[in-house]
């Protein structure tokens, strides 16, 4: 093999990425949250993917997966803020959707094909509040087979598509609040129902539209979904895509220390507290339940540390190196 000139080494080196950013591009280090307004029609990873061009990064994710169809809000994390989404994920979220009794479909929601139809014109408004009302509280929920739940390893949905029978165990989720809006009878033989959802982490929502129709005897799919919050970060401060476009590269519009300081309750450090804690030592307890933010004298994020046999441990580390 011909040794490389330094022309071609030079062109070479042009082209390789920038640890962390993207080719041909600048590193931006700001690392905090997004919460954007996810647009429909594209999917989580779509999003993740546009943002790491806008941010010029690649260490970008999302915090909870949103269906092609749904929009909403997707908290999105740069930088060393990635590291907080397990505790996104894992939050509280609600969501208005609109569910449409009379036909079941294969996927639940209106991306699959319709596998039954039943006239539901004579499913009293009465009823069909009486079904919604069964699906809150604790309960144990069977998510839907063309779901993104791991079978051995695969996914159920792909499972679904090669073919293969997929039936998923049921899960305890938590419905803390399902209001029914509106019950409305603008199609013969449908009735499409408006409702605003609070519930747990991993609750799915075409499962409560198919349950719901199951329960009524007439099937039932989702036909549309907007998540409005997802823990504390909600709708009313979510960006479109189009408005992280035009600030491009600055998108992240919480900050590291901000997005901690808004999930997680706090606790202040003093200077020998942040030198032990941003070296994974452990601090005294101080009776904080769950897991906290600690911040350095100066108002830098340290760690997101939990309290158990005797000490306050850090489960991740967020000082700079």
């Amino acid at each position: 093999m011909r040794p490389a000139t330094p022309t071609r080494f030079l062109r070479a080196y042009r082209h390789r990425p920038a640890p962390g950013g993207l080719a041909g591009l600048p590193v931006v280090s700001t690392d905090g949250l997004i919460v954007v307004d996810k647009p429909g029609g594209m999917t989580s990873h779509d999003v993740v993917a546009r943002i790491r061009r806008l941010a010029r990064t690649r260490r970008v994710g999302h915090g909870g997966t949103l269906d092609p169809m749904a929009t909403g809000v997707l908290v999105i994390g740069v930088g060393r803020a990635t590291r907080l989404l397990t505790y996104v994920i894992g939050a509280g979220k609600s969501y208005t959707a609109t569910v449409r009794l009379g036909q079941a479909t294969v996927t639940d929601d209106a991306e699959g094909d319709v596998i039954a139809s039943t006239p539901a014109g004579t499913v009293t408004d009465e009823a069909v509040r009486a079904a919604f009302a069964a699906l809150t509280g604790e309960i144990d929920q069977v998510p839907s087979a063309v779901s993104a739940i791991k079978i051995d390893g695969q996914r159920a949905y792909k499972r679904v598509r090669d073919g293969e029978s997929v039936e998923l165990p049921a899960r305890r989720v938590t419905v803390s609040r399902l209001d029914v809006l509106a019950v409305r009878r603008d199609q013969p033989d449908v009735v499409d129902v408006d409702v605003d959802v609070t519930c747990s982490s991993g609750t799915y929502i075409r499962a409560l539209a198919r349950d719901a129709g199951l329960a009524l005897g007439v099937g039932g799919h989702l036909t549309a979904l907007r998540r409005t919050a997802v823990g504390g970060f909600s709708l009313a401060e979510a960006a479109t895509l189009d408005d992280l476009e035009a600030r491009a590269p600055e998108v992240v519009n919480l900050p590291l220390a901000a997005a901690a300081d808004r999930f997680f309750p706090r606790r202040e450090a003093d200077a020998a507290e942040a030198v032990t804690l941003s070296h994974g030592g452990p601090l005294e307890p101080v009776g904080i339940a769950g897991p906290y933010a600690v911040f350095d004298p100066a108002g830098g994020l340290l760690a997101i540390v939990s309290e158990r046999d005797g000490r306050a441990r850090a489960e991740i580390v967020l000082a700079p190196a």
